[in-house]
């Protein structure tokens, strides 16, 4: 096995890029990365399986906010009202494909559902939407508990 990394363009050309270093981000600068982007993937369960969609998201102090488009998607995020919330994972990353630079940043917390009117108005104008769907009341709000993040070097 070799020790560099490979890819394969499209043009059938194998070029090799050195191994990367992986620094591991704190907390802060990970939000913070995290708060620089706008798409990224939810991890949830569906039916008893691991589902993952990709979704619009915007920082709401540590809290990520989430636009939902898929109604069956929504149906299993959403918490009980006596609940703290459902357990979800939140990915993104930013890694450039030529040079495998970039970071990569997972938040594991409790997700539920935003309600309140004000709120998701308020999120409604900050989120931009890559699906044409309305917002209406699909949002969800994901309190982080574990947040971890990499960042790639040279």
């Amino acid at each position: 096995m070799n020790d560099a990394a490979t890819h394969r363009p499209v043009a059938g050309h194998r070029e090799t890029v050195a191994p990367r270093r992986m620094a591991h981000l704190d907390r802060a600068e990970a939000l913070r990365l995290l708060g620089s982007v706008s798409l990224g993937r939810i991890v949830f369960t569906q039916q008893a399986l691991p589902a993952i969609r990709p979704v619009n998201h915007l920082m709401d102090g540590e809290d990520i906010i989430v636009r939902l488009h898929d109604g069956a998607t929504l149906a299993s995020v959403v918490a009980p009202a006596d609940t703290r919330g459902v357990v979800v994972a939140y990915e993104a990353d930013v890694i450039d494909a030529r040079t495998h630079l970039g970071w990569s940043v997972v938040v594991t917390g409790y997700a539920r559902r935003v309600t309140d009117a004000a709120e998701l108005a308020r999120f409604s104008n900050r989120l931009r939407p890559w699906a044409d769907a309305p917002l209406g009341d699909a949002a969800l709000r994901i309190r982080p508990d574990l947040v971890t993040g990499l960042r790639l070097t040279e």
